[in-house]
């Protein structure tokens, strides 16, 4: 899914930097804003049976198969083992989730979803396309595709940045 890079937008100029700030700042403001919370609570639930967005992540893969492997749940979510580790034991004492032995090797450890992860799952699911129509009739036909593609290309960008600056840019 990586393509070649072009060269880093010129951020000296004042129109791009401007351009800039106002992405940096939809960009924040979609991650940490009071409505992107208020809708979080919405869709996802809150007080003491809410499920954080790792947990949702991770129940939305588990849905899409029997049974995973751990390291292979960790790189579809694109994280850590470990951390796949702790979405799944957060996952369990909800009856969400439930670890089971390989036949074959004990050794090795798979996850599923049960069936209230399922029914939890679909619940979500439902509430996150209720948002999603009201957000989108915001946007003709046209634009929401527009949106769409934009979105996938700005993950695409995401990824392939993160892959460029592995290097030059370690984390603090």
């Amino acid at each position: 899914m990586l393509k070649t890079k072009n060269s880093p937008v010129d951020l000296t100029a004042d129109n791009e930097y401007q351009l800039a700030v106002r992405i940096g700042k939809a960009w924040r403001d979609i991650r940490r804003g009071a409505s992107a919370s208020s809708i979080r609570d919405r869709i996802f639930g809150h007080g003491p049976d809410a499920l954080e967005p790792g947990q949702v992540d991770t129940l939305d893969l588990l849905v899409q198969q029997d049974e995973w492997r751990m390291c292979d749940l960790a790189m579809a979510l694109h994280i850590d083992p470990s951390t796949a580790t702790r979405a799944i034991q957060r996952l369990i004492p909800d009856g969400l989730a439930e670890r089971i032995v390989h036949d074959g090797d004990g050794r090795v450890v798979k996850v599923r979803v049960t069936q209230a992860g399922r029914d939890r799952h679909a619940t979500i699911a439902s509430r996150r396309l209720t948002v999603l129509s009201h957000i989108l009739a915001e946007y003709s036909q046209n634009e929401r595709v527009q949106v769409a593609d934009l979105f996938e290309r700005f993950v695409v960008a995401l990824d392939n940045t993160d892959a460029e600056l592995q290097e030059s840019l370690k984390p603090i």
